[in-house]
């Protein structure tokens, strides 16, 4: 035990790891394109997969004259897991469903994941602390202090999927959003040459797709719950729950006030469409408006004292006859 202690803190030993880390790094760079996968092929798979789902569930209501289906299906033992400890009663189950729906993970097994990670990677961070403080020797602390980092780290594993979760959401509506425009601006232009909604939005999605999967794959699901959910307003309704987003209630709104009153649906896309591209514009005025503040530490810390080294620099060099 000790002979591993001495060789991790070794210095040769943890330069020596850093440069093998950076070398794996840059091979993985290199290779990263020949890596890459084909995004919107698996989330159009992933789509089919919750198509097929829908027509199972919808065959087994029929089946049981209109009662709701039973999930009998095992999730092992991560489910056996959480629901013994109550995980979904103590963290909120219905808001952590909801966020993981806006992250992209609908499975039933995301949620039993996530609740498992909640209460797990606490005590999982707290131990890798706690090893680092009290055998390794990380930080040089009094027994107080090497607690403290212990509780520390238990408190930031607590919070690490949540954040994890929000920055996914956060990922997944920016991308949205920037598509979102030019995808009502297409469905306008499906929607008026007499396309059905249905056909509509798969014909978007398949048009956006190459530049935006995520929106893609919610223009399916939402084609997919058209054709199976009893109730069509349902179906858009899930379209806003699952982004999140207020230009996206916004189409719903009038989608559903389509299909309920008769509306004519072209010259409210129309109206949609160009609040969405001046909003996409407004926003990109908003990050150019606050570039400058966020640039005056950077100046202040790192080029203010280069250019008076360079302007006083000779002076105070003459001052001391060093020249």
């Amino acid at each position: 035990m000790d002979a591993i202690i001495n060789a991790v803190t070794d210095r040769a030993f943890q330069v020596a790891l850093l440069v093998s880390l950076a070398a794996i790094g840059t091979v993985y760079t290199v290779l990263e394109p020949f890596l890459i996968k084909d995004k919107l092929k698996e989330r159009m798979k992933s789509v089919g997969s919750y198509r097929e789902g829908l027509r199972q569930e919808q065959r087994e209501m029929l089946a049981r004259k209109g009662s709701p289906k039973l999930r009998t299906n095992s999730q092992g033992m991560l489910k056996e897991l959480v629901e013994n400890l109550k995980l979904l009663e103590v963290f909120d189950a219905d808001s952590a469903k909801k966020k993981l729906m806006m992250a992209g993970h609908r499975a039933q097994r995301a949620l039993f994941v996530f609740m498992a990670a909640r209460i797990g990677l606490p005590f999982f961070v707290a131990i890798l602390v706690a090893i680092y403080v009290y055998f390794l020797g990380g930080f040089e602390l009094d027994s107080f202090g090497k607690l403290l980092a212990t509780f520390a780290g238990f408190f930031v594993g607590f919070y690490l999927p949540s954040i994890y979760i929000s920055n996914a959401v956060s990922k997944r509506q920016q991308a949205i959003q920037l598509a979102w425009p030019d995808a009502l601006d297409l469905l306008l232009i499906c929607v008026e040459s007499g396309m059905s909604i249905e056909g509509a939005l798969q014909k978007v999605g398949e048009e956006v797709g190459s530049n935006c999967p995520e929106l893609a794959e919610e223009l399916g699901l939402t084609t997919a719950e058209l054709s199976y959910l009893q109730e069509r307003k349902q179906a858009y309704s899930n379209l806003a729950e699952r982004t999140g987003l207020d230009t996206v209630k916004g189409v719903v709104t009038a989608l559903i006030q389509s299909e309920k009153y008769g509306t004519p649906l072209g010259s409210s896309l129309r109206v949609m469409a160009t609040e969405s591209r001046e909003l996409r514009m407004q926003e990109a005025e908003k990050k150019a408006a606050a570039l400058p503040p966020k640039l005056t530490v950077p100046m202040i810390g790192f080029f203010l004292p280069v250019l008076f080294a360079v302007i006083i620099g000779p002076a105070i060099m003459q001052v001391m006859g060093l020249e």
